[in-house]
């Protein structure tokens, strides 16, 4: 299982996770800086695309590590509860094109 791990302690607001996300998942230098980006970007985790530094093997998931879980919820409540829900989103559209979820969150 690859595995990448977000710093809550780091993360205040909307511009400061998708610095850190642009930095951990290895977003091109295009990503739009909004969860609409995100979601595409972390569509493609098992296509050769390049919009992640990642290529997920077909049973592969990539579990996202959010540390200090607690301070993040703190500070900025509505990012985790949008990432849980673009994760949820994200894993059905895999499930539509009969492949396995491809991101599990996992909260530090």
């Amino acid at each position: 299982m690859a595995v990448v791990h977000l710093n809550g302690e780091h993360i205040t607001d909307w511009p400061s996770f998708h610095s850190a996300c642009k930095t951990a998942f290895g977003f091109p230098d295009f990503y739009g800086d909004n969860m609409d980006a995100w979601v595409d970007c972390m569509s493609y985790l098992r296509d050769e695309d390049g919009m992640t530094k990642f290529r997920l093997k077909p049973a592969e998931k990539l579990q996202i590590i959010v540390d200090h879980a607690d301070i993040l919820q703190k500070k900025a409540p509505d990012i985790l509860e949008d990432v849980a829900f673009c994760i949820e989103a994200i894993n059905e559209r895999y499930a539509d094109y009969g492949e396995n979820p491809a991101l599990e969150l996992k909260l530090a």
